[in-house]
């Protein structure tokens, strides 16, 4: 597997840019001061300098008719060599539309922290293709605002990846969880309010046995049929010997979609030259039995594989507290003690 550029990590006084690359939510009016929370933050809490790209704040209905203008501001901030890292604002749907406008060259020959998660799926197959290791999570308006302070688990998560690096981490699951209908709505009157939390159920080993080691790559299941076809995705031999990522939106797939979506994998030959899966923990509890069983049909009876090894229930994506998981750079799977190792440093 080639070897991806990894960034600098983040020090205090480091300049990071802010960039709407889906949807716009966060300039509008009733949501704006998500971003001040998320700055001030930034700012009082690690010492860094917060830069807005210049289309970033410009509202819901400017960046969905300029798709251009968002892609710009990717590469403004990829080109600035004083900007150390690049936070997405929040999900969406549409990132694809950025394709036309993106600057492979741009991107690959600055590597710098770049993280978002959901929609900007999309964004981390460009860094891949750019040859960029990427982090997956740490949304402004979603974590980094979060309402009355960023939970400890993803806190923890976030400094040990990107300011404080050592040589290997054990990415260990969170010990409270909540789910998509248990979101703290995001309006300004409810600031001090927390996300309600529950004991959380930890690991589970779906399938196989022993360790297996790999690049991670991939994402938010939903958005990835958006880039088949395109230059994004990535050929069967350059998914041979990584872990997949993979994990579900708050659009709440049904058992019957998470299924085709599955065989699609499967029929494009991935769980033949994959090391092993990993998902994140569903978005909505009443799904984490059902969607087991879809995993368990497709990838170990469907496809064959049922030595394939699948870690379930991992704090990735969409439910309640998420960590950060460096695409590109190497993981190992230990099926018998259920557990997950970063191998390498997150970041130089």
């Amino acid at each position: 597997m080639a070897e991806l550029k990894k960034p600098r990590r983040l020090l205090p006084g480091d300049c990071v840019a802010i960039v709407s690359l889906s949807s716009g939510m966060m300039g509008d009016s009733p949501f704006i001061h998500k971003y001040y929370l998320a700055k001030e933050r930034m700012e009082k809490d690690y010492g860094l300098r917060v830069i807005p790209m210049p289309n970033a704040l410009k509202g819901s209905e400017y960046l969905y008719r300029n798709p251009q203008a968002r892609a710009s501001d990717l590469m403004e901030a990829f080109a600035d060599p004083k900007i150390s890292a690049v936070f997405t604002a929040v999900g969406g749907d549409d990132t694809v539309r950025l394709l036309p406008y993106v600057d492979f060259h741009v991107l690959g020959d600055n590597p710098k922290i770049f993280a978002g998660f959901s929609d900007t799926t999309i964004n981390h197959f460009m860094m891949n293709k750019a040859g960029l290791v990427s982090y997956y999570g740490l949304s402004v308006m979603g974590n980094w605002a979060e309402y009355v302070k960023i939970n400890e688990y993803t806190r923890t998560a976030m400094e040990n990846m990107l300011f404080y690096p050592t040589e290997t981490m054990d990415i260990l699951p969170s010990g409270f969880c909540s789910y998509d209908p248990d979101q703290v709505w995001w309006s300004e009157e409810n600031i001090h309010i927390s996300t309600p939390c529950y004991p959380n159920s930890g690991y589970e080993i779906l399938q196989g046995a022993g360790k297996v080691r790999g690049q991670l790559l991939g994402g938010c299941i939903d958005v990835f049929t958006q880039i088949y076809g395109t230059s994004l995705w990535p050929s069967v031999e350059e998914w041979q010997g990584k872990l997949l990522l993979i994990e579900t939106s708050e659009v709440n797939l049904s058992e019957d979609l998470l299924c085709w979506l599955l065989r699609n994998l499967w029929a494009q030959g991935i769980f033949d030259v994959i090391s092993g899966i990993i998902v994140g923990k569903p978005a909505f509890k009443e799904k984490i039995d059902s969607y087991k069983k879809i995993y368990r049909q497709v990838v170990g009876f469907e496809a064959g594989k049922p030595d394939l090894p699948i870690l379930y229930n991992v704090n990735a994506g969409h439910a309640y507290p998420i960590g950060l998981f460096g695409f590109g750079l190497e993981y190992e799977l230990d099926c018998d003690r259920k557990t997950l190792r970063l191998l390498e440093p997150g970041v130089c």
